[in-house]
């Protein structure tokens, strides 16, 4: 109840700021199920990406990325799928990584926009606290409590605010780090990958 009472006391401000933090809460859940989705076992998908590109098992390599479900077996997999020339599977690798990168990144630019977008609503609620506070100055006397709910509207606006950016803020770091580190997985990949396919040219 006293939190409903300071959120009416925020004023009109404090919607929107609602609807921010719903949203980031919503983003991190969405993005920690994709980003759990996107792991994949590396230590294994290198050893058989080395083996397999070698001998030249391209089903049992599609079989074992469909089976991991990662990001960084995806991308193998859209390589394997396609003819055996250094050249295609190079633009191949590339065409899909730049497919998975932006999957991965999505949704992380709302999160900078409510970063930036929150101090600015509790510093509207500031002027609009502080402009009552002056209105009722100028048209009455005598109303100290009239007064003083124009300041408290405008410093609950104000924390609610940048306790909203302080949050998302978190979340947006937290979120870039593990798409951070499936890139790093990604590119990691593919290098074996290229690695073993050139050998394995050569080698022919």
């Amino acid at each position: 109840m006293e939190l409903f009472s300071l959120f009416e006391k925020g004023g009109l401000v404090m919607y929107p700021l609602l609807i921010c933090s719903i949203a980031a809460i919503a983003i991190l859940i969405e993005r920690i199920r994709t980003y759990n989705k996107a792991e994949s076992d590396m230590d294994n998908l290198k050893a058989k990406v080395s083996e397999l590109v070698v001998k030249g098992n391209w089903q049992e390599l599609r079989n074992i990325c469909e089976e991991d479900g990662g990001a960084a077996a995806e991308l193998v997999k859209t390589a394997a799928s396609q003819s055996h020339d250094i050249d295609k599977q190079t633009q191949a690798l590339q065409g899909a990584a730049i497919a998975i990168a932006s999957r991965l990144r999505a949704y992380l630019n709302y999160l900078e926009t409510i970063v930036t977008l929150a101090p600015l609503l509790g510093l509207l609620g500031t002027v609009t606290g502080m402009i009552g506070s002056f209105s009722v100055l100028s048209i009455s006397d005598g109303e100290p409590f009239a007064i003083t709910g124009g300041v408290g509207e405008a410093l609950i606006a104000t924390a609610t605010g940048l306790c909203v950016a302080i949050i998302a803020l978190v979340i947006h770091t937290y979120l870039t780090q593990r798409e951070d580190n499936l890139v790093s997985q990604m590119e990691e990949i593919g290098a074996v990958y290229m690695t073993a396919l050139v050998g394995d040219n050569n080698a022919a």
